[in-house]
């Protein structure tokens, strides 16, 4: 598995190609939901290929000058339960340490919650939909990782 995270054209076709499979045709969620006024030139990405294949993402933006937002998690089914979400998230989360980021958030899915708290999350609101899925933020102090 090749871990890259970057903005190349190339690159962000790849995230999305992952997110089209994962929420758009297996979750159900509208295609002009999924991919919205974040997914821009500007914005990085952390993909997970292998091979030549990419098989997991996320996204990463830059909230405050303190804290980041990590989003668009996604794995292919067929590589699940092999340590691609937490090799996504501590890859992401290394590239905020990298930047002197203190703070990261993710809207996570209410059945992702526990996977989150895993990894050193803490939840910080109520739940709500976004997306028409239930959410919950989570929150991780970076000086703690």
């Amino acid at each position: 598995m090749n871990v890259h995270f970057g903005k190349e054209k190339w690159h962000q076709a790849a995230a999305f190609y992952v997110r089209l499979q994962v929420f758009v045709l297996e979750r159900g969620i509208k295609l002009v939901e999924e991919f919205d006024s974040d997914d821009h030139d500007e914005t990085e990405y952390v993909v997970i290929y292998d091979e030549e294949k990419p098989v997991a993402t996320g996204r990463y933006m830059q909230i405050d000058d303190q804290t980041i937002r990590l989003g668009r998690i996604a794995v292919l089914a067929a590589h699940r339960k092999h340590g691609l979400g937490q090799m996504m998230i501590e890859a992401l989360e290394k590239a905020g340490r990298e930047r002197g980021q203190l703070q990261v958030v993710i809207h996570g899915e209410l059945t992702a919650a526990s996977f989150y708290e895993q990894l050193g999350y803490r939840r910080d609101t109520d739940t709500y939909l976004e997306d028409g899925v239930t959410c919950v933020t989570l929150r991780k102090n970076m000086k703690e990782v």
